[in-house]
């Protein structure tokens, strides 16, 4: 049965305090998983155009020989009928442009942007990528890394089968290799999850960003939005930011057939990818008022539900209730949680999600706020 305090005291109104935050928060993420996320989990593709307009696959380089070696033949070998690729290569020091001169020899619809120096104009990999983009000689461009493999040779046409007359921007899927050790799942987990709310939100008509690992977009509108100039003065925010301003209800649309991924190498060790993270986390302030709300909203209400929980518990404090509703919050986040990890083929990622979800919630805050201490120079 329900207790309210009848009497004004500090024992009395701070468990019902902790209640009403708990109910409050749990009413949050009861709507953050059913109106949004629920997008993703009952997803349905719709058809795109029939044509195959041709493409320019745009990547940037600095220093990836081994990755240009290992995955740039499975980026030039895709089943396409017109596409061309350029890697700009950005002020390398190692053999890099040695090995595209190379792959030119061989594959004729491989052009190559070399940056002998550093030119500092943007700020990380803004500069280059621009240039390459730019020089792409069509219209749909497709963003992928050097370090990244595309999961299948349909992974063009996957990506461009999700234009139609009114889509300027298609949002692909970014995974990470599974691995055996709890930081691969680790990692993977939060990759899912960022993809998970980007591609929801996308879905409800509010897209936000996307990850340069898989991403496309019309040069018209990489122009009409004066590409990277918005926020030419940070190294990241290429990819979020970019769509963070030319994204609209009705030009994005999302592409996550498991043909239509990219695969890459999660970090090896713990302080790379807190770097990683770290560089993602700088450009979160720049988003749009409304982002910031509703992405910061998410994040607190559920690590005070998880705190609220257990504080209720050690009080015992309306304990049938809170485990009651604690129950419905843990399986709706599974539910959905279960049928999004299906969309991708991240199957695994279900088992671990409450130990992957709890440790996220406590490592988010130490990496966000380590951005105020030590700064990162360099995207490469």
């Amino acid at each position: 049965m329900l207790e309210f305090p009848t009497e004004i005291s500090i024992t009395q109104i701070l468990p019902f305090a902790v209640f009403a935050l708990f109910a409050l928060c749990w009413i949050i993420q009861m709507i953050y998983y059913w109106a949004i996320y629920s997008r993703m989990a009952f997803y349905r593709k719709k058809p795109g155009e029939s044509a195959r307009p041709p493409v320019s696959v745009v990547i940037c380089a600095k220093n990836e020989y081994q990755n240009l070696m290992k995955n740039l033949p499975v980026v030039l070998e895709q089943d396409y009928p017109d596409y061309e690729v350029i890697v700009v290569n950005d002020a390398s020091d190692d053999d890099s442009i040695e090995l595209l001169n190379s792959f030119t020899r061989k594959y004729k619809h491989l052009r190559i942007f070399d940056l002998e120096r550093n030119l500092n104009f943007f700020s990380g990999k803004k500069f280059p990528l621009s240039l390459g983009i730019k020089s792409a000689k069509n219209e749909i461009v497709l963003l992928t890394d050097a370090d990244c493999k595309p999961s299948s040779p349909n992974w063009i046409s996957n990506m461009v089968s999700g234009y139609d007359a009114k889509t300027e921007i298609v949002l692909g899927y970014g995974t990470y290799r599974k691995t055996v050790g709890f930081l691969n799942q680790l990692i993977r987990y939060d990759s899912f999850l960022v993809a998970m709310q980007y591609m929801s939100y996308a879905l409800a008509g509010s897209p936000y960003m996307g990850v340069g690992r898989n991403l496309s977009y019309k040069k018209s509108l990489f122009y009409n939005a004066k590409g990277f100039t918005a926020h030419y003065k940070l190294k990241s925010g290429d990819d979020d930011l970019f769509i963070n301003r030319a994204a609209t209800k009705v030009n994005t649309r999302i592409e996550i057939s498991p043909d239509a991924h990219t695969v890459s190498s999660a970090k090896a060790n713990l302080v790379q990818w807190i770097l990683q993270k770290r560089r993602h986390f700088t450009t979160a302030k720049y988003y749009r008022p409304k982002f910031k709300f509703l992405l910061s909203l998410a994040y607190i209400s559920k690590l005070l539900l998880y705190l609220s929980f257990a504080i209720l518990i050690f009080l015992n404090y309306n304990l049938l209730i809170t485990l009651i509703a604690f129950s419905v919050f843990f399986t709706s986040h599974w539910v959905i949680l279960a049928l999004c990890t299906n969309k991708v083929r991240e199957n695994d990622l279900a088992v671990l999600s409450p130990v992957l979800e709890i440790l996220l919630l406590a490592l988010s805050p130490i990496i966000y706020f380590s951005n105020v201490i030590i700064k990162q120079e360099k995207w490469k």
